[in-house]
């Protein structure tokens, strides 16, 4: 019954824990996929600022944005349009490879080889009434009041963040929108309106006006028509439709798992505990008749046995006064056996002591057992691991199981050697191409292999490639010490990143069918 309502209680526990607020850092990191779109007139003797808006990388390539932002390219030749990103150096130029003034989106696609932005993640799930939410973009009312020339805007500049609500959720009625309060001016449009978790819900488009104190509302393009306008146009974003919880909400909720479960194996201890005492006390009481009745069996027969061989000690002094001496003989062999035997009773009688050993066999044999401890998975051949979701929180990645190979001595996949630290086998990967930085772990006494990744800013990449390039990793088979070396050097890496990652997968490994 105990164990029941710890169950319970655990089960509300996470049912009814209010989220989070959002973590900057997933604002942060989606602001990196953020663009100022500009538009310039460049005639040969001078260049002129037509206009700008805003857009949200979809692909490493292509950007989407409103298409009443670049509609004036659509129309004058002499138009080109910039594409300046959240940081870096530079920005480049880009051509419109998709346009539909019908829904108000329009698809850029960069020009110069090389240029690369990091995606963003698109929202596919329900967006709820009330949810708090974020409008990121560059307002052209704060580029005035910074007093930024054109060749300013044309440098990466960090966009600007609002924060707001989803309102009632009601829609324009030319194409569907999300009716929000996050504040945002012109040369917001085309920027995105994010989740608590960073991805995009929607592309911003217009606002009301407020006049005599009203309220100002806004709406943005909602990723209905978002999709429909990518898959139009044969481009397959990153998505997600994994409900938004904080790394906050994972571990409080890992917590009261653990704490659940520490419970329940507490609980099945004093059960098991209370079982074996009734089990020795009535295996006392079995072991102590047993021994009893084997003590008095014993004595019978002893005392038996005496009375025997004394009557035929008589019969043998009989036998003897007769000078018989055979049947003497006989008599005389019969008593000292049945002295023998009654010596061997009275010796072989089991002792009070026998009786706790008795009883503790009883309880061994036929007792109540202890639970069967759950053993890891084999790490023998292929193992297939399959994403927790309810221990998870998937911001950028899918959620297909992952194939994984474990070797004893830290090798994965029979070419990635794992460091071995504190905190057990981890390898962390610094790429070259993306400014997402992975830790990947695993337990193989849990069989649990997790990743987290870190979305981050160009200049700690920057200082973290510096940092790996001052060592290499062992191969396969280099032995424990390179692996603790490899761990210890990582350690190195780690001081370098955020204390909360923006995405935390954790799989349940077993042995793949066949493997």
């Amino acid at each position: 019954m105990v164990r029941i309502f710890t169950l319970i209680a655990v089960a509300f526990a996470a049912l009814f824990t209010a989220p989070l607020s959002a973590d900057p850092a997933d604002i942060a990191a989606a602001s990196r996929s953020v663009v100022r779109v500009v538009l310039v007139s460049d005639d040969g003797r001078s260049t002129e600022l037509v206009g700008h808006g805003s857009g949200i990388a979809v692909t490493p390539n292509l950007i989407i944005t409103n298409a009443h932002v670049v509609e004036p390219a659509q129309e004058m030749d002499e138009i080109r349009i910039g594409v300046v990103p959240s940081q870096g150096r530079t920005g480049w130029f880009a051509e419109v490879v998709a346009f539909s003034p019908r829904n108000d989106l329009a698809l850029l696609k960069l020009v110069e080889r090389g240029a690369s932005l990091p995606p963003a993640t698109i929202y596919t799930g329900s967006v709820a009434d009330g949810a708090d939410i974020f409008a990121i973009g560059y307002p052209g009312n704060v580029d005035m009041a910074q007093g930024l020339n054109l060749a300013e805007m044309m440098s990466p500049t960090t966009p600007v963040k609002t924060r707001g609500n989803v309102s009632a959720g009601r829609s324009s009625k030319a194409f569907d929108t999300i009716l929000h309060t996050a504040p945002i001016g012109a040369g917001n449009s085309g920027g995105p309106l994010l989740d608590s978790c960073g991805r995009v819900i929607g592309v911003n488009s217009f606002g009301t006006m407020a006049q005599d104190g009203d309220s100002e509302f806004y709406f943005a393009v909602s990723t209905r028509e978002i999709m429909r306008f990518l898959t139009a146009a044969n481009v397959q974003p990153r998505m997600s439709g994994v409900p938004c919880r904080s790394i906050a909400d994972l571990d409080r909720a890992e917590s009261e798992r653990l704490a659940g479960q520490k419970a329940i194996s507490a609980e099945e201890a004093r059960s098991l505990a209370e079982k074996r005492d009734t089990a020795m006390r009535s295996a006392e009481r079995k072991a102590q008749f047993s021994v009893m009745s084997e003590r008095e069996n014993g004595m019978a027969l002893a005392g038996l046995a005496v009375m025997l061989a004394l009557f035929a000690g008589g019969v043998a002094w009989l036998k003897r006064r007769e000078d018989n001496e055979r049947e003497m003989k006989m008599a005389a062999g019969v008593a000292v056996a049945l002295g023998a035997v009654a010596l061997i009773a009275w010796i072989a009688r089991p002792s009070f002591n026998d009786i706790d050993e008795r009883a503790n066999a009883l309880v061994t044999s036929s007792g109540p057992k202890s639970p069967a401890t759950p053993s890891p998975a084999s790490t023998d051949g292929q193992l297939v691991c399959v994403l927790a979701p309810e221990r998870s929180r998937v911001t950028v990645s899918d959620m297909a199981d992952v194939p994984l190979t474990w070797q004893d001595d830290g090798c994965v996949n029979g070419r990635s050697q794992y460091g071995l630290g504190v905190d057990g086998w981890s390898r962390i990967l610094v790429p070259d191409d993306d400014d997402t930085v992975t830790i990947a772990r695993f337990d193989p006494v849990t069989a649990t292999y997790t990743t987290e990744r870190f979305l981050l800013d160009l200049d700690t990449m920057t200082k973290l490639r510096e940092e790996r390039a001052k060592f290499e990793s062992p191969m396969c088979g280099a032995g424990e010490e390179a692996a603790r070396r490899l761990g210890e050097q990582q350690a190195s890496l780690k001081a370098l990143l955020p204390t909360t990652p923006n995405e935390r997968l954790v799989y349940d490994c077993r042995q793949q069918d066949g493997g």
